[in-house]
């Protein structure tokens, strides 16, 4: 059979080909036309957002913390300064795999334990994009050499070299001048973000924190250029910071540490003042902390010995601890007696050792009551009471007494409020009166009330600055003063204050007289142990000056009828407490002063010497002639 062989159509192929490439080459037009088109939106249209984009990669705008401005004493002594070092920081938008970059870090150093968790706190606190967060702080010579040498390895991890807080006294000023310590998400959302945006630490405590305004400074900023691996190159153009304003504080940090020596160890408080102006000479609170620890850190040991302990160091005992101040209030309850027409500087009572009120049978013993002794102080006036601190002569003023007008007079002194002006987390104490008790306790006033409150006992409290406020308010013979830890800002004394106030019911005379009976307290003695000052024995022999006192013991636990105050049987905290409250010359004061130590005995022979310790610091005619420079 015949095969047929087909022949090609070379027509019908050639326009298969001229229609294939009339579609190729269409398409190509169209592709063509569309990367025209685009390069066209590229170059002209988007031009702009590109290029933007492209610096954005290239140039990045920091900004610069401010330096924060420096703390000094009254005679120029740095209390917080700022110091140079380095830290070791993770920029997390450039790094893809952040578990990986922190094992490598862990590989070169060794981090605290809780290194990791403070960096994941400061990463979720972040609020502005490219900002680094802070991983590791004050690093070591050797470990900048170590990263150093790794930086290649470190995408996203800096070096970087800043000012921090630094405070040259450690533990000695810690309470007065107070510390800063990295914001909170809290914190972050309260403070101006931009001003803030560079800002590692803020005021939190005391000095520090009421100042933050002055002390913070302005931010600024750099424009920098930086290469394919992050690093900067070259900075474009930069608007330098402007640090914080310095301050002077009325402290003396010769004095403060003097305060620290005279408590030796003790926990307790001292507030020193300077009666003319109201300036905090020294305010010490005891156990302290160095406040430089928040600032380079710590391990989780170091921080619970801090946080735990059950002698709390880290509270401010000088403004923030609330004692009943014993008999230092009894001065105040006889000026109270005087003002309001319940006694005169002449009335005598007979105080044989106990007080009862009218058809009751408790009885209310004298301190120096034992079970072989009655106590008493025979025949008083007021005068002899505060020299002797009779109890029996103020329980018998106090349950005389309207209380609502006693209350209102005794208030006048800045108990039961808050007179410092730039300490606003200084406790009120506890002033308390018949509404306080029925709301706080639902119950009436009881005319016990009454004689507890007239030897400052029972529901009242006291801070060691209200104490050493009613004691330059004492020396200044009724003029009252407001506590202020500043002295300067700048260039700048503080606003001038409002004229003065005096304490209303009282006479040239009275206050005279007053401190006639605190002058007899320290240097009454020779006389036999029933007419002695109370304090003569301990701190009145060989002053070289005249001193005005009063000594205080306050119980922590209620001791029953019948039974005697033994030290030996009460644990550590329920011992006694032991004030005293000073001010000297008499002639001519210079310093007010409020000593308490915790659990510390009787106020006479345990808190009277501290205080004489601090104001013969004081009063030395070297220290003086350097104060007065």
């Amino acid at each position: 059979m015949a095969v047929e062989l087909a022949i090609k159509d070379q027509k019908q192929e050639k326009k298969l080909f001229v229609a294939r490439a009339i579609v190729l080459f269409v398409l190509t037009l169209l592709l063509m036309g569309v990367l025209v088109a685009r390069l066209i939106k590229l170059q002209v249209y988007d031009h702009a957002t590109y290029k933007n984009r492209s610096d954005e990669n290239r140039l990045q705008v920091q900004t610069l913390a401010p330096p924060r401005g420096m703390i000094f004493d009254r005679q120029g002594t740095i209390l917080a300064d700022n110091q140079n070092s380095p830290l070791l920081a993770v920029v997390p938008d450039r790094i893809e795999d952040m578990d990986a970059s922190l094992a490598l870090v862990l590989e070169l150093l060794e981090l605290p334990p809780n290194a990791r968790e403070g960096f994941q706190r400061r990463l979720e606190a972040r609020n502005r994009p490219g900002t680094p967060v802070v991983l590791l702080d004050s690093l070591t010579a050797e470990q900048v050499a170590v990263l150093a040498v790794n930086r290649h390895r470190l995408k996203g991890i800096e070096v970087i070299n800043r000012l921090v807080r630094h405070y040259p006294l450690k533990s000695v000023a810690a309470h007065a001048v107070g510390s800063v310590r990295r914001p909170t998400v809290a914190d972050l959302r309260e403070l101006p973000t931009v001003q803030y945006s560079a800002t590692e630490f803020i005021g939190k405590r005391g000095v520090e924190a009421f100042y933050e305004p002055e002390l913070h400074g302005e931010v600024g900023y750099q424009k920098v250029e930086k290469d394919a691996h992050g690093r900067i190159r070259e900075a474009l153009e930069v608007k330098e910071p402007e640090a914080g304003k310095n301050i002077k504080l009325h402290l003396d940090a010769r004095l403060q540490a003097a305060s620290v020596a005279a408590l030796a160890g003790r926990r307790g408080a001292i507030v020193a003042l300077e009666p003319a102006t109201g300036g905090v000479l020294s305010l010490v609170s005891e156990p302290s902390y160095d406040p430089n620890l928040f600032v380079s850190g710590m391990n989780t040991a170091e921080f619970r010995a801090l946080s735990e302990s059950i002698y709390t160091p880290l509270f401010n005992r000088a403004i923030s601890g609330q004692y009943a101040p014993g008999s230092t209030f009894k001065p105040l309850v006889g000026l109270s007696g005087i003002a309001l027409g319940n006694t005169t500087w002449e009335e005598e009572i007979e105080d044989r050792g106990e007080f009862r009120l009218p058809g009751q049978e408790r009885v209310y013993r004298d301190w120096s009551w034992t079970r072989d002794d009655t106590g008493g102080q025979g025949i008083v006036d007021l005068r002899r009471a505060i020299y002797r601190s009779s109890n029996v002569y103020f329980y018998d003023l106090a349950s005389r007494m309207e209380i609502e007008a006693f209350i209102e007079f005794v208030s006048q002194f800045g108990l039961g409020s808050n007179f410092a002006l730039d300490l606003p987390q200084a406790a009120q104490g506890l002033l308390p009166n018949p509404d306080w008790k029925r709301e706080n306790k639902d119950l009436p006033w009881y005319p016990g009330d009454s004689v507890n409150l007239g030897i400052g006992q029972g529901d009242l409290l006291a801070t060691p600055m209200q104490m050493a406020t009613v004691a330059a308010i004492i020396a200044n013979r009724g003029r009252i003063v407001e506590p202020q830890m500043l002295m300067q800002v700048g260039n700048y004394p503080p606003a001038e204050r409002s004229e003065p106030r005096y304490i209303e019911g009282l006479t040239g005379a009275d206050w005279d007289l007053v401190v006639s009976a605190m002058e007899d307290v320290v240097h009454r003695g020779g006389q036999g142990y029933r007419n002695n000052g109370t304090a003569w024995a301990y701190i009145g022999q060989n002053l070289e000056y005249r001193m005005a006192g009063k000594s205080g013991t306050a119980q922590v636990v209620e001791i029953y009828q019948g039974e005697e105050y033994d030290e030996e049987q009460l644990s550590e905290l329920n011992r006694k407490h032991a004030w005293f409250i000073a001010f000297a010359p008499v002639e001519d004061p210079k310093i007010a002063v409020a000593v308490l130590v915790e659990n510390g005995g009787g106020g006479s022979s345990v808190a009277a010497p501290v205080a004489r310790e601090v104001i013969d610091a004081y009063l030395n005619p070297q220290f003086l002639e350097q104060a007065s420079r």
